[in-house]
């Protein structure tokens, strides 16, 4: 059986109508991918004046990092009308996650401290980025599962009022939940630090 949708781009203001089947979707379609950045010196002072020069530029602090999570959401709900209501017939939310991620030309080259404790950061930092990633996916998931519960309405044009509704708060709580969680990061940075490279030094004299 077929039904008439109604097809709305929750990051656009593309609309359609089309006759296909109505199917609803459980699960975002998720990619994430990475590129490097080369970083140059031979002291632990280049290194932080490398990441400081070479470092992604992030539009939320307008400042270079040693490392970047570019996050975009996407996707489309439809709707469909039936018996005088309008329910979501199907949602496809997309994610894409792109680390940006450090890379030292230098390291084969480095004395022995140095590339210890390059590898003790550079490894946090990817850490750093990929539970970025993991609260973008979280989020995702929970927008796909909240928007295909949303109850039905007398008519199209007031779902779709709380789908764009519903979408812009928990993107909003996605932006909160990331900032906070890089706040904490930056507040334990020293100590965590400290941390790693104790744990990589016992583990490497076991």
């Amino acid at each position: 059986m077929f039904s008439i949708r109604r097809v709305h781009r929750i990051f656009g203001a593309v609309f359609l109508l089309c006759v296909i089947p109505a199917t609803a979707s459980a699960e975002p379609v998720i990619t994430k991918t990475y590129s490097y950045f080369r970083i140059g010196g031979r002291t632990a002072d280049d290194l932080d004046r490398e990441l400081d020069r070479r470092g992604p530029l992030t539009h939320n602090t307008g400042h270079r990092h040693p490392g970047a999570t570019e996050i975009k959401f996407g996707g489309d709900v439809t709707y469909v009308e039936k018996g005088g209501r309008c329910s979501v017939g199907g949602t496809h939310v997309t994610l894409r996650t792109h680390m940006i991620l450090p890379r030292w030309s230098n390291r084969s080259r480095a004395d022995a401290d140095l590339g210890f404790i390059w590898d003790t950061l550079s490894m946090d930092i990817k850490r750093h980025e990929e539970r970025h990633a993991e609260i973008a996916r979280s989020h995702a998931r929970q927008l796909e599962r909240t928007l295909l519960d949303l109850r039905p309405e007398k008519d199209c044009d007031m779902l779709e009022r709380r789908v764009a509704e519903t979408t812009r708060q928990l993107l909003e709580q996605h932006d909160l939940d990331q900032a906070r969680f890089d706040q904490v990061e930056a507040a334990n940075f020293d100590a965590r630090m400290m941390r790693l490279l104790q744990y990589r030094l016992q583990q490497k004299k076991k």
